[in-house]
């Protein structure tokens, strides 16, 4: 194992530093550009840490979604649906915590 600190510990540092040092420092029209680099910083280290749920090829559960094969009332519905509905929440974890009822 490497040493302290590591590559996540670096870039959550290097968010406090831009949010904290160098945003309050900026004239007004450059700050949103610090605000998108933080939080571009923030998305690495969610994506870093995140957890995807197994996928099969999303390309041919897609043919089978539009040719009906995972329709309410197919043996693989409820499945199907459990499947997305984790693979959404997983992405939304790392995009869009927010939306999830994160804080932070």
């Amino acid at each position: 194992m490497l040493e302290k600190p590591d590559g996540a510990d670096l870039l959550a540092t290097a968010r406090d530093v831009v949010l904290l040092e160098i945003l309050p420092a900026l004239p007004p029209e450059k700050a949103m550009a610090a605000r998108m680099v933080a939080a571009a910083i923030a998305l690495a280290l969610r994506e870093r840490d995140a957890v995807a749920p197994p996928m099969p090829d999303l390309a041919a559960l897609a043919a089978a979604i539009r040719a009906g094969a995972h329709d309410p009332g197919t043996p693989h519905h409820d499945a199907t649906a459990a499947l997305l509905r984790d693979y959404a929440r997983a992405r939304a974890a790392v995009s869009a915590p927010k939306a999830l009822g994160a804080t932070g």
